[in-house]
């Protein structure tokens, strides 16, 4: 029997620049651990997350709903490691 695993979370983005370039490279270097793909998805759209374009691609902005998604169990604590990053504002001060 299969065992299920959690292998989605959703997250909202909280930086006032959205997801630029800074925090981009950050989720390339969280994910290049994966050991398959990870997956950044917003609304219709879906960007490779070892991939900094890929990212920039999406043009996520504040207030934005994204959904991490792997494709490994294994890669659980990857997840939750980006969705961390993610939910604290990339690490960014407030003022931006």
């Amino acid at each position: 029997m299969k065992q299920l695993f959690s292998n989605q979370k959703q997250v909202v983005i909280e930086s006032e620049l959205g997801l630029h370039a800074r925090p981009a490279g950050t989720i390339t270097k969280i994910a290049r651990d994966a050991e398959q793909s990870i997956w950044i998805i917003d609304g219709e759209n879906r960007a490779d997350a070892s991939s900094v374009i890929d990212i920039l691609t999406l043009n996520a902005k504040k207030g934005n709903h994204i959904t991490l998604e792997i494709e490994s169990e294994k890669d659980t604590r990857i997840l939750d490691a980006l969705a961390n990053f993610i939910e604290s504002g990339f690490g960014e001060d407030a003022h931006g």
